[in-house]
């Protein structure tokens, strides 16, 4: 960069950071913080654990684990209809 251009980007890089400083101490004074007790105890989803294993027949079997009951259903209906059980 040049000496000139050097002299003008610092006292513009000062201006917008100075600009910025009043507009974040306004939105300060209008932020109210409050709790939400249903929001608090929101926990993410465990996925559903496949273990699946195969008899020297060629057979399958598996053993689902998982917390919601109705992902654990919707995992077997998807298994046995890919490997065409059904």
């Amino acid at each position: 960069m040049s000496v000139m251009r050097k002299k003008i980007f610092l006292p513009a890089i000062l201006f917008v950071v100075f600009i910025l400083s009043f507009a974040f101490a306004a939105d300060k004074d209008n932020f109210q913080f409050t709790k939400q007790p249903d929001i608090q105890q929101v926990k993410p989803k465990k996925p559903v654990k496949i273990q699946l294993k195969r008899s020297a027949e060629g057979k399958y079997t598996w053993e689902l684990t998982g917390d919601d009951v109705d992902e654990i259903v919707k995992a077997d209906r998807k298994l046995k209809k890919l490997l065409r059980i059904e």
